[in-house]
């Protein structure tokens, strides 16, 4: 059984107040907080075996990197990676995705092809695809979603074609929780020769992610949403890809030799991981990741879904609340908004009450567009998150109507 008490004595900052209130933190989805494990690492690498890796032959040296490959090797476990090369570290999902886009575009995008995005990607999944569309005289095709927040997969055949050679979509949708038929989408953009960068951000932490099984053919998501430190994530890409992509960015450890004449570059993982490496962002999400291993995901995602389904039930009985994104199999984020109240004002009574949520447009305009809204408030719960913060939430926002509308 899944015990939520014990998991919250984990997270030191569950214990604080904020206002004079206990904190409910209904953020995750934005940074999830971090256990005493993960922050004891930190501590740790700094007090103790603070030194540069890869490049030296003292003792220090030596820890910090057997430490981070380390790491490496234990979110190549967690995301069913085939090999080591195929995880690369970088400073998020943004910096991920936007190696890819570089990196990839450069090589094997030509004036005249298409790259599909779906129409609920954060920007992060948008904007490197159109600038590397309009560097190379490509077209940037839209997959809608509906009403409901469903991703209109059938509508895909209609915009596949031979001269597609990317598809972006998200493993989870960071505003609506939808989580999009996958493999549907892989298989149909391997049957034109497209390969598909999926944005994991959400789908990592919440029913986590096996990259072989799905056979994306690249990956990408930040440590912070997955109880790490910020300033750290992966890109995980297929080796065959990956090594005939040019590197992205330049420096030291990515190279072989340097010469005026000509540079070589370092191997796979390597080439993609310039200058000095945040090793202690990286050892920080091998800490996570181990924390995580040692709990029963099914549960922890069975649990997530019973609070989703709770807020959902509680919120919708609200007069005049809209929730954004009704899949059946969301994760665990509700985004509304309530008639004739700013999510900003709603957003600043709930934190008078200790209540953490996000207000805004999540990084997604698109959506907000395709809703006809500036913004929406969002609840982003995590494993730590109870029934009885959910409650809070619930006359939080009642609160906020009575005193607002």
């Amino acid at each position: 059984m899944f015990d939520v008490n014990t998991i919250r004595k984990d997270f030191p900052i569950l214990s604080r107040q904020v206002n004079g209130k206990p904190l409910v933190y209904l953020d995750s989805g934005a940074t999830a907080q971090k256990p005493e494990c993960v922050i004891e690492a930190v501590n740790r690498m700094h007090r103790e075996q603070n030194a540069n890796i890869h490049r030296g032959v003292h003792h220090l040296s030596e820890e910090a990197t057997s430490m981070y490959e380390a790491a490496r090797e234990r979110v190549r476990e967690f995301i069913g990676a085939a090999a080591r090369e195929e995880v690369i570290f970088t400073a998020g999902a943004t910096a991920s995705i936007n190696t890819v886009a570089y990196a990839w575009g450069e090589e094997f995008l030509h004036s005249g092809d298409n790259i599909i995005v779906s129409e609920m990607e954060h920007h992060s999944n948008i904007v490197p695809w159109q600038l590397i569309a309009q560097r190379k005289g490509a077209e940037l095709r839209v997959l809608p979603f509906d009403d409901e927040g469903r991703l209109m997969i059938e509508k895909l055949d209609e915009l596949l074609d031979t001269r597609t050679r990317m598809v972006a979509v998200t493993q989870a949708s960071n505003t609506l929780g939808t989580r999009p038929d996958l493999k549907t989408i892989i298989d149909k953009a391997h049957s034109v020769d497209a390969v598909v960068m999926v944005d994991g951000c959400q789908g990592v932490v919440h029913g986590g992610v096996d990259v072989q099984a799905l056979d994306c053919d690249f990956y990408a998501f930040s440590g912070h949403k997955l109880y790490a430190p910020t300033g750290i994530g992966v890109l995980y890409g297929k080796q065959s890809l990956l090594e005939q992509m040019p590197p992205f960015l330049c420096g030291g450890d990515m190279v072989d030799r340097v010469s005026f004449e000509r540079t070589t570059y370092a191997p796979l993982p390597l080439k993609f991981e310039a200058g000095t490496a945040n090793f202690v962002g990286a050892i920080g999400l091998g800490e996570a990741v181990g924390y995580l291993q040692t709990l029963d995901l099914k549960a922890v995602e069975e649990y997530e879904r019973d609070l989703t389904a709770y807020a959902t039930e509680l919120l919708s009985a609200i007069d005049g609340l809209k929730i954004y994104g009704t899949t059946e199999d969301k994760c665990s984020i509700v985004s509304f908004n309530v008639e004739g109240v700013h999510p900003y004002d709603m957003g600043m009574i709930l934190d008078k009450l200790g209540i953490a949520v996000r207000t805004g447009q999540h990084c997604a305009e698109p959506v907000m567009t395709h809703y006809g809204v500036t913004g929406m408030c969002r609840a982003s719960m995590a494993m730590y998150n109870t029934r009885e913060e959910i409650e809070a939430l619930h006359r939080g926002v009642e609160r906020a109507v009575r005193m607002l509308r």
